[in-house]
């Protein structure tokens, strides 16, 4: 294999990456705890862009604390298995630095 297309097949993977990378950092993920009356959504960047309590618990300040933690855990954890399952894609389970 000559240099020219060994290269040319690592500006295709950057590319690639760069595109997969871009969607995953769109994509938005959701977390719910205490049965639904918790539910916290996060963008791919692992940013929390809303939470949303049931008022019903709000008099419970350890369960609304639990769970809100429960609920962003939740969704950051499937934004990581997200992103580490697209990223194996592309790199075939090879894992790359900063992925």
């Amino acid at each position: 294999m000559n240099i020219q297309a060994l290269m040319k097949q690592a500006q295709q993977m950057q590319s690639k990456m760069q595109k997969i990378e871009k969607e995953l950092n769109e994509t938005v993920y959701e977390g719910t705890a205490g049965g639904g009356a918790v539910k916290v959504s996060v963008k791919g960047t692992m940013e929390v862009t809303s939470l949303e309590i049931d008022k019903d618990i709000l008099d419970d300040a350890e369960m609304v604390a639990d769970s809100v933690m429960m609920a962003v855990n939740k969704a950051l954890a499937e934004a990581k298995k997200d992103r580490e399952n697209q990223m194996g894609k592309l790199t075939q389970g090879v894992k790359m630095p900063g992925m």
